[in-house]
């Protein structure tokens, strides 16, 4: 009685093999999809942004403007869609997007390894530069070399006939350590270094900079975002080394940026987007 053959053992083979890829396709190719993060400035302008739309920025009192003309062109450009822009410091911009208060940080700082390892991630909006300023009513009209100002800030030149003007104290008006712009300055101008401590350094309480011009009086120095003094009626900008900050080589330089929380939401996404569009660099710029 003869038996009854099963299937040749390639078939088998053959069968196993198309398993094994289907899985191979499964797992791998659907979990390196479904994990793939959004890298920095990939964001594109969106034709249409859904009615109702809110984005929520807090940070750097750098970009306050930035915020504003950045909020009215989206608005007008997105009938419908709404921008809520505040202003208390690139560090409570970062604090309060990490516990989801708001949808982006402005910051003018980089973000840091550990602000990283938390999901943030940055994108660039602009580059802008740290003017060095004093009131119109004071006497001393010249400008400062990169040395002197560090030593100014450090509290080692504390009497403007130092630097060549008329004999009077020095007032330092610094920012606040929550202040983005703050802790630039310290990179750039002081190389890492502390801020002096003697009694002629004064530091604000808050980050804002119509309180630091008003406290300049006829004899302070501080800094500020470029953008924010250069129509300022009040003040004066100190060259650095013989240039002025609107120049491609000024010493004080540094980028600004949105924050986000990876990955963004539909909101953010148009937001940054329309940032980094055409019609939002222009936008940007707008009144500075």
């Amino acid at each position: 009685m003869s038996q009854k053959s099963g299937p040749p053992p390639i078939v088998f083979i053959l069968l196993f093999l198309g398993l094994l890829g289907g899985g191979y396709w499964w797992f791998f190719m659907r979990n390196s999809a479904s994990t793939t993060t959004t890298t920095t400035g990939a964001f594109s302008l969106p034709t249409t942004v859904a009615s109702g739309t809110t984005v929520k920025i807090d940070g750097s009192t750098s970009m306050v403007t930035i915020n504003q003309n950045l909020k009215n062109g989206f608005e007008k450009q997105f009938a419908g869609t709404k921008v809520e822009a505040f202003g208390n410091g690139t560090d409570k911009g970062i604090q309060d997007l990490l516990a989801g208060k708001v949808d982006l940080a402005a910051a003018s700082r980089p973000l840091t390894a550990q602000e990283q390892s938390q999901g943030l991630k940055a994108v660039t909006v602009t580059q802008d530069a740290i003017a060095l300023i004093v009131s119109k009513a004071n006497p001393f009209n010249r400008g400062l070399t990169s040395s002197q100002i560090a030593d100014i800030f450090q509290g080692k030149i504390n009497n403007w006939s130092a630097v060549g003007g008329s004999p009077a104290t020095i007032r330092v008006i610094n920012r606040p350590v929550i202040s983005g712009t703050h802790q630039t300055f310290k990179e750039l101008v002081l190389k890492g270094a502390n801020f002096g401590t003697t009694p002629n350094i004064t530091t604000l309480q808050r980050d804002a900079t119509t309180p630091l011009i008003q406290a300049l009086g006829t004899d302070g120095i501080g800094y500020a975002t470029f953008a924010q003094v250069a129509n300022q009626q009040t003040v004066r900008v100190v060259a650095v080394d013989g240039l002025a900050p609107d120049t491609s080589n000024y010493p004080y330089q540094r980028s600004l940026y949105y924050v986000y929380k990876d990955p963004a939401n539909v909101g953010v996404q148009a937001f940054l987007g329309y940032a980094s569009s055409p019609q939002g660099q222009q936008a940007l710029t707008l009144g500075n």
